[in-house]
């Protein structure tokens, strides 16, 4: 892992070109998200795909969501100011691209239209995280709207997800999953002893956002489950 930040911050430093283009930064993330979840032992299974430049609305059980959606297409993430605090987390978050508000100031969303639209116009998708937290994966909490006001006034076409994990030599909702006060260091430590560990990701169908930011939020939760619903039926046994 250590090797894997070092090589990362290597090919990011010495790239030539525009370094601090939208794409190539996400590019870069997809790549270095690869990497780690190699070093990790996890196996991602990805059905479907949202068009390139496209929002994603997805449920949220932790950090690890950030490296398996990027691992799947060039994109930028939204995170709370203090992520860019984080020891060396946070330097490297800044080097993907990433943007920061706070989610409890509304002219913070306003603020970051610019970096959401660079991000759109060079094709790199964009997912946001609308329950407002993360959880362990029993459920999907009811989606704020405030994050797709520039979607709505934009007109930006947005796609839900699902991500579901399983795991070989312990419980997902507490050794993958990360929520509560869960603390960071001994979560990672604790799931880098698991065996083997499995992302299913299903991705639904892309929509215009029509102009309700509510009402789209509403409507993309309902196909959040909709979409959780598909997989367990999927994976149930034939017969029961």
């Amino acid at each position: 892992m250590v090797w894997t930040f070092i090589s990362m911050w290597l090919i990011y430093r010495f790239q030539r070109g525009h370094r601090w283009d939208a794409h190539r930064r996400a590019v870069w993330q997809q790549r270095f998200a690869a990497r780690l979840l190699r070093v990790l032992h996890l196996e991602v299974d990805a059905r479907g795909m949202p068009p390139e430049g496209s929002f994603i609305a997805a449920n949220h059980q932790g950090y690890m969501d950030i490296l398996v959606m990027a691992s799947q297409t060039p994109q930028v993430f939204l995170a709370k100011h203090s992520v860019a605090n984080w020891p060396i987390i946070g330097r490297f978050v800044k080097m993907a691209g990433t943007l920061f508000i706070d989610r409890g100031r509304r002219r913070e969303v306003s603020s970051q239209e610019d970096g959401f639209a660079k991000a759109i116009e060079q094709k790199v998708g964009m997912t946001v995280y609308l329950e407002g937290t993360s959880t362990n994966g029993s459920e999907v909490l009811p989606f704020k709207s405030s994050l797709l006001h520039p979607v709505v006034l934009n007109q930006w076409g947005v796609t839900p997800a699902y991500l579901k994990y399983e795991c070989v030599g312990g419980d997902p909702a507490l050794d993958v999953n990360w929520w509560g006060d869960m603390t960071f260091g001994d979560h990672l430590l604790k799931m880098m002893t698991l065996k083997s560990i499995k992302a299913t990701i299903l991705f639904g169908q892309s929509r215009k956002p029509g102009d309700d930011r509510k009402a789209l939020a509403k409507e993309l939760h309902a196909d959040v489950l909709s979409l959780c619903a598909s997989l367990e039926k999927q994976e149930t046994p034939v017969g029961l």
